[in-house]
């Protein structure tokens, strides 16, 4: 836990500044991420959070398309759960499956899982392939580990398809947190630690875009092609750069 969060989270609340916690993990759902912050003292609840996975089930929904192939964690595939998921190990059967959700599915993935993934869009159907969200990479607690972006970009080039992205850094998933805060996004600043898909991602969307030196953060970020709008030692620094 970043030292000063919880209070800079509680100031946010205190302001009444409208935010809402973005985040390209599918690995956990809502209620999951609710609970872990909330142990952690963060006041939040599941309508503040916005996850790829909720992003998808609106895309389905508005489509009408059921039975997606949901590689994703078990638990995350409860926010699927009206729209009757296809678990990855009964994937083998192509029928009736509306479409390809990659997700993170940590050690889960492994050839023989990409190779139902690939197998599902290469039917006959020719369902869509979702990515929910295309991070490369993330920092764990024993290193750098690949993130669904890395899966979902062979799967691409493999089924020759494009993947609908529904996570950061697409535009469409800044909109969606945009369209739930009511505002503009001209004034509404990202703020994450990761230079590319948040505060690049962000910056093509219209936001300001500011870099945290913490998670995943590294020192050459500082030095590459994208340029954040504003640095900060830790999240615990923006009520003083607000203002």
């Amino acid at each position: 836990m970043v030292p000063g969060a919880v209070e800079t989270a509680a100031w946010l609340n205190d302001q009444g500044i409208a935010h809402r916690f973005v985040t390209n993990t599918s690995s956990r759902p809502r209620s999951a991420i609710v609970a872990k912050l909330t142990g952690l003292g963060i006041d939040v609840t599941e309508e503040e959070i916005l996850t790829p996975a909720v992003a998808a089930v609106a895309w389905l929904r508005q489509r009408g398309l059921e039975r997606p192939a949901t590689f994703v964690p078990e638990a995350t595939m409860a926010e699927f759960a009206d729209l009757d998921p296809v678990a990855p190990s009964h994937a083998d059967t192509p029928d009736g499956v509306g479409a390809v959700v990659i997700g993170d599915l940590a050690e889960q993935w492994n050839y023989a899982t990409l190779n139902q993934a690939l197998r599902l869009l290469m039917n006959d159907q020719a369902p869509p392939l979702l990515a929910l969200g295309m991070t490369r990479y993330w920092r764990a607690e024993d290193g750098l580990r690949l993130d669904a972006g890395a899966f979902v970009r062979a799967l691409e080039y493999a089924a020759d398809t494009e993947a609908v992205v529904l996570g950061k850094p697409d535009r469409s998933f800044f909109s969606a947190a945009l369209e739930a805060l009511g505002v503009e996004a001209a004034e509404t600043a990202m703020v994450g630690d990761d230079v590319r898909v948040d505060v690049a991602g962000a910056q093509r969307s219209g936001l300001r875009g500011v870099l945290v030196r913490t998670g995943k953060f590294s020192p050459g970020d500082l030095f590459r092609e994208e340029r954040p709008d504003a640095v900060l030692d830790s999240i615990a620094d923006l009520p003083a750069w607000w203002t």
